[in-house]
């Protein structure tokens, strides 16, 4: 791992410690029910801070996986899976809010991402 992972790493660490402290602020200052915006915020703020703590795991499960040797394409194969948990978990908390979310639109959402992702991700 050179010094530029390292930086990588600290700096998603350090985003996601922000942005959770935002979403921390936003949860205990207002109610998603009274203020439709400040719930739609608040999902996208929960989904920011879920897709920036899970890049640095990303990328160290592949760091782990090619034993320990970084190669070029792992953070853009990380930071591109981290979109996709803050996206989806961004939907998610939108449903939920909306009390629109159901199991079959789960199941969907999910098994759609997992279909792009692993045609995203084949190595050729």
């Amino acid at each position: 791992m050179g010094a530029n992972d390292r930086l990588g790493n600290g700096f998603f660490i350090v985003a996601a410690v922000l942005a959770w402290l935002g979403v921390a602020q936003l949860v205990t200052t207002t109610y998603p029910r009274d203020n439709v915006s400040a719930g739609l915020a608040g999902a996208g703020l929960i989904g920011l801070a879920c897709g920036l703590t899970t890049v640095p795991i990303f990328w160290l499960i592949w760091f782990a996986h090619h034993r320990r040797i970084a190669l070029l394409g792992d953070w853009s194969r990380a930071i591109r899976r981290g979109a996709w948990v803050a996206a989806v978990t961004a939907l998610f908390v939108a449903l939920r809010i909306q009390a629109v979310l159901s199991l079959p639109i789960a199941v969907f959402v999910v098994v759609l991402v997992l279909v792009a992702e692993i045609t995203l991700s084949m190595e050729r």
